[in-house]
């Protein structure tokens, strides 16, 4: 049975062959991977919102190089100490695109752990969906996510916007949002080929609405890359490849050798009782 519930009426499913059926007979078909695409035509922003392909596909080569990988470990083992007391925990990825953290956590927790993730990007769900096999996805909003009130044990939320009203209404009871967002010197190397005057990014962020924060994460760690392949692909999956022009490409690229800082404000915040 899946946790995801219909988009039209917030009623649950059945399924019948591969179609899953709601109590008021919206039809969602099962997609060949094993996604649900239960993103509204009417919230869509554009034919094809979120990454597209050749972002999706460098993000999946840079992350498959494990150049993030000191991230996911971060997180799992993280994830795991703040639900190592749930029998059952439910788990949101809240922005999953390809899947790659999604997939390290599913391999870290235990097996009873029930791991669903979505992401607005179509093309990013079917491929993390034809691989990752332990794990829920569909295509939806971030801002109107198909899930039932005061479902989640925990979400994770990595760089994607959220409303808070979204987090306050699916996160159980002292259950936990756990963030990543850029710290200051991010990728500096980076945009200090890009920009005269680099301005840093936030230290730190504020608690969302309804949820105070009990722990502040920096990890930072150097990062060499040897291959040109891999730079590209850094900088594909980004905004920064809107900056790059032929020039300051091919500038970058004569270095052979880059040393880039990666730097990551990891936060956890639990839910406030509603007298609190």
């Amino acid at each position: 049975m899946t946790p995801f519930i219909c988009p039209l009426c917030q009623s649950t499913f059945s399924q019948i062959n591969n179609t899953q059926i709601c109590e008021n007979n919206h039809h969602f078909d099962i997609a060949k991977e094993g996604y649900l695409n239960l993103l509204p035509v009417n919230a869509k922003n554009s034919k094809n919102p979120g990454d597209n392909k050749e972002m999706m596909m460098a993000r999946r080569a840079f992350l498959n190089s494990g150049s993030y990988l000191p991230l996911a470990e971060k997180l799992a083992t993280l994830v795991g100490d703040l639900l190592k007391n749930k029998s059952k925990a439910t788990l949101l990825d809240l922005g999953c695109g390809e899947g790659y953290y999604t997939d390290y956590l599913a391999n870290s927790l235990p097996n009873s752990t029930i791991i669903n993730a979505l992401d607005i990007s179509k093309v990013a769900v079917r491929y993390a969906s034809k691989r990752y096999k332990k794990i829920n996805f569909c295509v939806a909003s971030a801002y109107d996510v198909p899930l039932k009130d005061n479902s989640l044990d925990a979400l994770i939320r990595i760089y994607a916007p959220s409303l808070d009203s979204e987090l306050q209404r699916l996160i159980k009871q002292d259950g936990y949002l756990i963030t990543v967002t850029p710290a200051p010197r991010h990728l500096f190397e980076l945009r200090e080929k890009i920009y005269e005057q680099v301005n840093a990014h936030l230290s730190e962020n504020e608690a969302p609405a309804g949820f105070s924060k009990i722990e502040q994460i920096n990890l930072n760690y150097p990062l060499a890359i040897n291959e040109a392949q891999i730079l590209k692909d850094l900088i594909r999956m980004t905004p920064f490849a809107w900056k790059f022009n032929e020039q300051k490409m091919q500038s970058l690229l004569d270095e052979k050798q880059w040393r880039i800082e990666c730097d990551f404000n990891i936060e956890v915040y639990k839910k406030r009782s509603a007298e609190s």
